[in-house]
């Protein structure tokens, strides 16, 4: 008999697999070409604030049930304790009226103006507060990622100079770290204290680093134990002493990092580990310590495993397409779903997978540091709202493989849930507190 673990609303029972799509909601800041700040606002590139009933029938003409998806949080958050709600009530509310599960997606890539960027110590309590106000608002919705590609999101906004504050050191980069981890513990902390039933499906980027040379051998290395940071922390996995040294070399304190780890492992049991997986993720290390793309030498089942190996949690493929490519990207839906079914038949306890996005994104080429308005053709579905092939290979995909997942003689995800009491809160760790 199914239980009714993580669902309110009727007509649910839980499924042995989540097959998803997402909407992208991604807002960080960039400089335009006349160095003013800008800010890039995906949901309004692609129309989807405006044609949000229509992208949800397109959800439901695809056969699925479950959507990564959130409220642009720069819009949503106005300042302490002040919220507008209303895109967030309208879209919530008739996706629950829908029967389409949304995998709430708080934070993705982008902070509120107000709050300045991920350098500021003050915004993980922000955050916080945040969370605590959206899971009281929706108390119905119990599947979330509350940040989205911590590593993605430090390294991109702080070592690369892409977004937001736009630096390009390895301070800068363990700074917004240890702040994007710790909003992502004490949001995580905050919805649990209003849904002892929640679950976290962390979305992260799954990297890999080839030597190009063998001198470039301990560079590689370095970067190989440096990509399990984020997860590390937010995990409680205790780091290697070289990746200790360059936190510590970069301004995380003792306490700092015996916080985020105590609160990591207290919120593990809570969590589904998500991976991303795109051709990009893979990388060659030049001997100058210069990375350039690799494309897909291992792929995903392989670099998946290493994580599965470091952490042993529930695995969901939360994010792939092929960007620009849509006559391959059939093809690349099949290659990635047959290496979800290889790991879960080689026992690692995998519970859905994602085509990312629904909808063709903007400006992705450039990873959003330009505003060329330029169309990246790798949605289910092209902007006009008609089906791309990709599309309609997911849905037929979802129709022949459903029903065949469901024989499982038990639920992962009830196995991830059940008998399990909430973490104790933030607040009754003592020994490391900041």
């Amino acid at each position: 008999m199914k239980s009714n673990l993580i669902w309110n609303a009727p007509n649910h029972s839980l499924p042995n697999f989540l097959f998803a799509t997402g909407i992208e909601n991604s807002s960080p800041l960039i400089t335009d070409e006349n160095g003013k700040l800008l800010r890039v606002d995906e949901m309004e590139k692609t129309g989807h604030d405006k044609r949000w009933r229509e992208d949800f029938l397109k959800v439901k003409e695809m056969g699925l049930q479950f959507l990564r998806y959130g409220p642009a949080y720069y819009k949503t958050h106005l300042g302490p304790g002040r919220y507008d709600w209303s895109f967030a009530d309208e879209t919530l509310h008739e996706l629950r009226k829908m029967n389409i599960t949304p995998i709430a997606d708080l934070c993705h890539f982008g902070i509120p103006g107000w709050l300045g960027n991920f350098q500021n110590p003050e915004w993980p309590r922000f955050f916080s507060e945040y969370a605590d106000a959206f899971s009281k608002r929706f108390p119905w919705i119990q599947i979330y990622t509350p940040i989205n590609e911590i590593f993605i999101a430090a390294q991109f906004s702080a070592k690369l100079g892409h977004w937001n504050e736009q630096l390009k050191s390895d301070y800068a980069f363990v700074t917004a770290l240890k702040n994007l981890s710790r909003a992502n513990l004490l949001a995580q902390d905050s919805i649990l204290k209003n849904n002892s039933k929640a679950l976290f499906i962390q979305s992260e980027s799954t990297e890999y680093f080839h030597p190009g040379r063998p001198e470039a051998l301990p560079q590689a290395n370095f970067l190989n134990e440096l990509r399990f940071v984020s997860l590390d922390l937010n995990y409680g996995h205790d780091v290697l002493s070289c990746t200790y040294e360059y936190l510590l070399d970069n301004g995380m304190t003792r306490t700092e990092y015996h916080w985020l780890l105590d609160n990591g492992a207290r919120m593990k049991e809570r969590c589904v580990m998500g991976n991303d997986y795109y051709q990009s993720n893979e990388h060659l290390v030049a001997v100058d310590g210069k990375l350039s793309p690799s494309g897909e030498i291992f792929g995903y089942y392989v670099i998946t495993k290493q994580y599965y190996d470091r952490y042993h949690l529930s695995v969901m493929h939360t994010e792939t397409n092929l960007l620009d490519d849509p006559e391959h990207a059939a093809q690349w839906l099949w290659k990635e779903w047959a290496n979800v079914l290889r790991l879960k038949q080689d026992g690692v306890p995998i519970i859905g997978f994602t085509w990312y996005s629904l909808l063709d994104q903007v400006d992705w080429d450039t990873v959003l540091r330009q505003n060329n308005g330029r169309v990246n053709r790798l949605g289910l579905f092209d902007l006009d709202r008609n089906i791309r092939p990709v599309g309609k290979a997911y849905k037929k995909l979802i129709q022949q493989w459903k029903d065949v997942l469901a024989t499982d003689n038990f639920s992962l995800l009830e196995t991830s849930l059940q008998a399990k009491n909430p973490p104790a809160p933030i607040d009754d760790l003592k020994p490391h507190s900041i």
